[in-house]
């Protein structure tokens, strides 16, 4: 029997938790600042988005941009947010934690995931800078994370497919190893059939336009808004479903 194929949409707000949802993906990624590749969306958000949707919801607890090595500060700020996530009802969480070396701080990720459980740990992209990904597996296996997400270790997942594929082999039931960075309809069937993975990760998103007036732009950079592209979601999961039954 084939495999069901999965989608993850990360959301930079709550506005596209819910279009994700309508659309048919299973579930959602939360982060705020798509600028910096993402961080722990606010209080509000996340409440907003439990609240009014059913999806799988894994808010991204990272407090800041820049490198995954924090101090205890920034580990407290880490704690009470993945308390904030269980408190209103989240289903997981995605993180990732790294040594100075870019391994990953197995001790550290352990703590988390014990601090999470009952909710799920996704190690999100700081695995991409782990200088070697099958130590880096296991070290996550070991942690007790459910899966990673990975373009392997490059900028966009096709252009990582190789190292996916050896991962997803090395991995068998023991992780789930989801593909994501750049995936999109026009090339989510090549990325199933050469790697193998039965969850995806994907933006699918387009650029909101602003339609308010603004006086004095050049003060600022108000930087851009996201939204996830309904019909996008809708054609990924089409030829994601379709290339998962035609695989033999």
């Amino acid at each position: 029997m084939a495999e069901q194929f999965f989608l993850e949409v990360c959301a930079y707000n709550f506005q596209s938790c819910i279009i994700a949802e309508k659309a048919g993906a299973n579930r959602v990624e939360l982060c705020d600042n798509h600028h910096e590749g993402g961080t722990t969306p606010s209080f509000g958000t996340i409440r907003l988005a439990r609240e009014k949707t059913s999806i799988q919801l894994y808010p991204i607890i990272r407090p800041r941009a820049g490198n995954f090595l924090y101090n205890d500060d920034e580990i407290a700020v880490m704690r009470n947010d993945i308390m904030m996530c269980k408190d209103l009802g989240c289903n997981g969480i995605s993180v990732g934690v790294l040594l100075k070396n870019a391994e990953v701080d197995k001790d550290l990720l352990k703590r988390i995931v014990e601090l999470a459980h009952p909710l799920k740990v996704t190690f999100h992209r700081a695995f991409d800078f782990t200088p070697d990904p099958i130590r880096a597996m296991e070290d996550i296996i070991e942690a007790g994370c459910e899966r990673i997400l990975t373009s392997g270790q490059e900028i966009v997942a096709v252009d990582g497919l190789d190292t996916i594929a050896k991962l997803v082999k090395a991995a068998g039931t023991r992780i789930k190893i989801m593909p994501g960075a750049g995936i999109r309809a026009s090339n989510i069937e090549r990325i199933i059939r050469k790697t193998g993975a039965t969850e995806y990760h994907s933006s699918a998103r387009h650029k909101m336009k602003n339609e308010g007036i603004l006086r004095r732009s050049e003060l600022m950079y108000l930087g851009h808004s996201y939204l996830t592209d309904a019909e996008e979601v809708k054609e990924i999961i089409n030829i994601g479903n379709k290339t998962m039954k035609s695989r033999k």
